[in-house]
């Protein structure tokens, strides 16, 4: 009866909304459905009885991780930050400035202590004090320390949350640094792209939402489902290259027909994303490989901003999944000698076969062909 009388509450808090059953059913199964949830996260989502508080900060960027958030539409973004979660502060979004846009931050972190999500978009200046970036007179180290102090947990959304990105580019004159280098208070999801695929930031999410619990990750904080695979891995133009059709130049015949960038420079192999998977913006083939430019690496630190852009990158594992055997594109032709070895090996295995059958059998096996002449 409690469960009964919960979920009519919900139906009516929806429907004063002026939001169906039906319309919330549709938001759930197309956001299990965009992360590779199972089809019982459906029910949990809808046991929650209120929706997580997400904090938001901006620091060193150029809001390119929101503006990629903006276009998924499956489901749509409002949907989204009106039913799923709630966004309780967001500069970008805010329609509040001043000192109301400081209240109402101060207000979720009061009413939220220790529940809510912080998401930090941007690297943080670390040098002189973090003097190169302040909002409302506090530092961003500072507004790190203290929102995220008080957090449930941390993500670090983009390359330069995850790792300082473009501000951290050579010669790095503020100390840019990304979350995870300079804090430590809480746990880090580094969810790195530039910009990252927002689907991989509602997966994180939602499954927080739904279990309690933050997604398996890899050495560098990052979430295996959607950075436990290569780029190369899973490239629809992976079958290219491994038979050695590849681009030799922008235009030329080889890239209008398709052929593998990894000459171009493709960071792929040593790029750990699921863009090749999962595209932006909800357009098949809206992602770099998609449109005919080589992967940047741009989820990888050690590439980023740091290695030529054009420069081709060295395959590290020569077997399975980087590389197959190559196939041969031109057939050789056989000569006198080889065709002699074959025929005497075949000659032998025959000859071998029959005098098994005589043993076991104890009848007449018909006579082998004759041997191949050499030529």
């Amino acid at each position: 009866m409690p469960q009964i009388r919960e979920r009519k509450a919900l139906a009516e808090r929806l429907e004063a909304k002026g939001i169906t059953r039906r319309d919330f059913a549709r938001l759930l199964v197309l956001a299990a459905a965009a992360v590779g949830m199972p089809s019982s996260a459906i029910a949990a989502i809808e046991k929650v009885r209120r929706r997580p508080s997400v904090i938001w900060l901006h620091f060193q960027e150029c809001t390119g991780c929101t503006e990629s958030l903006l276009r998924a539409s499956n489901p749509e973004i409002t949907e989204v930050i009106f039913e799923a979660i709630s966004l309780d502060y967001h500069e970008t979004l805010f329609a509040a400035a001043g000192y109301q846009a400081e209240a109402a931050l101060q207000t979720a972190m009061k009413e939220n202590a220790g529940k809510y999500i912080c998401i930090v978009e941007g690297a943080i200046p670390a040098k002189h004090g973090g003097i190169y970036c302040k909002v409302a007179g506090r530092t961003a180290m500072e507004m790190l320390d203290e929102v995220g102090g008080k957090a449930a947990a941390v993500i670090a959304l983009g390359s330069c949350s995850s790792f300082g990105g473009l501000p951290a580019a050579e010669p790095n004159p503020t100390g840019a640094t990304g979350v995870p280098q300079i804090f430590n208070k809480k746990p880090v999801i580094s969810l790195p792209g530039c910009p990252p695929n927002p689907y991989n930031l509602l997966g994180v999410v939602l499954q927080y939402v739904t279990y309690g619990t933050l997604p398996a990750r890899d050495a560098l904080g990052r979430p295996l489902f959607a950075y436990g695979r290569t780029i190369h891995e899973d490239c629809p133009r992976r079958a290219h290259f491994d038979a050695g059709r590849f681009a030799e130049k922008f235009g030329d015949e080889g890239h209008r027909q398709g052929y593998c960038l990894y000459k171009l420079g493709c960071k792929g192999p040593a790029t750990y994303a699921n863009c090749s998977l999962k595209h932006f913006c909800d357009v098949d083939g809206a992602w770099p490989i998609g449109i005919g430019h080589p992967c940047a690496g741009c989820t990888e630190q050690s590439m980023l901003f740091r290695t030529p852009l054009y420069q081709t990158v060295e395959i590290t594992r020569p077997t399975p999944p980087d590389q197959y055997p190559p196939i041969l594109t031109q057939r050789a032709s056989s000569g006198a000698g080889a065709i002699a070895f074959g025929s005497a090996v075949a000659g032998a295995v025959i000859g071998g076969g029959l005098l098994a059958a005589k043993r076991i059998g104890g009848s007449a096996a018909p006579k082998p062909p004759p041997p191949a002449k050499e030529v």
